[in-house]
């Protein structure tokens, strides 16, 4: 009998490349079945796209009426998870990347196992909640999230491992997405209210990017962003503008641009696969040095000012010299980059965690 694996795609499509390289690795690996659960048709169509032999088993779960069905917004995860419980159940293994499917453990009878691919690589402290521990397999980019998902007391050594980065197996190529060759400054704000740069500041900071010359400006605000804030308007003809589109997801801003500008997206350490100029907003002025959850506000210049960005952008080039080995030794610690595929590494140890609990399951 085939081994049965289910990945839980509840979230929106930012998550969906952290976990479908696994997936299609495993989908070719013999004696494995795996199936796509997802509310979303949306969704099933974009995991579809990087499969076209159609070695996935793709599912459509159960939703009730909402807003038109989207990559980026979907119906609540814990009401999705209510109404589909009985379909849910049936796979012995469940992987996911978010930690919303922790609740099912709160169901009296819920017996599959659970394996997290935790998706993202930042920094922040919103990315080690309660509900990490729900799992009882979590693969993680690299040490620096291993380290501290044991040290929170999230996971134990034995049920956390390092299965690299698979997204960057998807990413895609460096693009032109202007008519010139001015370099381009990508700006990626996050969330997170209490430390984004947008949502106290967002009318300074496009103001001082209508106002840069000699640069191309792509605003992506994190796709979470995207969605709750009002959306960014700008005629001015050097911005370019993405609310929640495919180029927001896959990489094609962070491989395209020259410069990164941000606050605490985890997006920095995409854009790092290959090292280059960052510049931190510090525009609440809080003391960040020696916080974990600022790291790698080390990787670049921090500015506190927005009339700082011009001359911050004119010394990027000049000073990235400086800060190289501490973006390489940062990258290291956060992604493992073994030469051995990220998604045949996850593939490996979520098959073989799914074979010792058959075998105890047997038992």
């Amino acid at each position: 009998m085939p081994t049965d694996i289910a990945f839980l795609a509840i979230a929106e499509a930012h998550q969906i490349y952290h976990w479908l390289p696994a997936a299609l690795a495993l989908s070719h690996r013999a004696g494995a079945k795996v199936h796509v659960l997802s509310p979303s048709a949306s969704i099933l169509d974009l995991a579809a796209s990087y499969d076209p032999d159609g070695a996935l088993n793709l599912v459509r779960l159960r939703r009730l009426p909402s807003p038109p069905d989207s990559l980026f917004r979907q119906p609540s995860r814990l009401l999705t998870l209510a109404l589909n419980y009985s379909t849910i159940c049936r796979y012995p293994l469940l992987v996911t990347t978010e930690i919303s499917s922790g609740w099912l453990r709160k169901v009296p009878g819920f017996s599959s196992r659970m394996a997290l691919i935790k998706h993202g690589a930042g920094d922040r402290e919103g990315g080690y909640k309660a509900r990490h521990a729900a799992f009882d397999l979590t693969l993680v980019g690299g040490e620096k999230d291993r380290r501290r998902m044991i040290s929170r007391g999230l996971c134990t050594p034995d049920n956390c491992a390092v299965g690299g980065y698979a997204k960057f197996e998807l990413k895609a190529p460096r693009q032109r997405f202007f008519d010139n060759d001015r370099p381009v400054l990508l700006y990626n704000p996050h969330f997170d209210a209490k430390l984004s740069s947008w949502v106290r500041h967002g009318q300074e900071v496009l103001a001082t990017l209508e106002a840069l010359e000699g640069w191309n400006v792509i605003i992506a605000p994190h796709t979470k962003l995207a969605a709750r804030a009002a959306p960014i308007r700008t005629t001015a003809p050097h911005i370019r503008v993405d609310m929640g589109s495919r180029h927001s997801i896959d990489m094609s801003y962070t491989m395209s641009a020259d410069v990164y500008l941000g606050d605490v997206s985890s997006q920095v350490y995409e854009f790092l696969l290959e090292p280059r100029p960052c510049i931190f907003l510090n525009l609440e002025r809080c003391d960040w040095r020696g916080d974990e959850t600022f790291t790698h506000w080390r990787l670049g210049p921090v500015i506190e000012d927005m009339a700082a960005l011009p001359q911050a952008l004119e010394r990027a080039a000049d000073l990235q010299a400086a800060f190289v080995d501490a973006q390489e030794a940062a990258m290291s610690d956060s992604i493992d980059r073994s030469p051995t595929p990220a998604s045949e590494r996850q593939a490996d140890l979520i098959l073989d965690f799914a074979r010792k609990s058959e075998r105890t399951a047997a038992l």
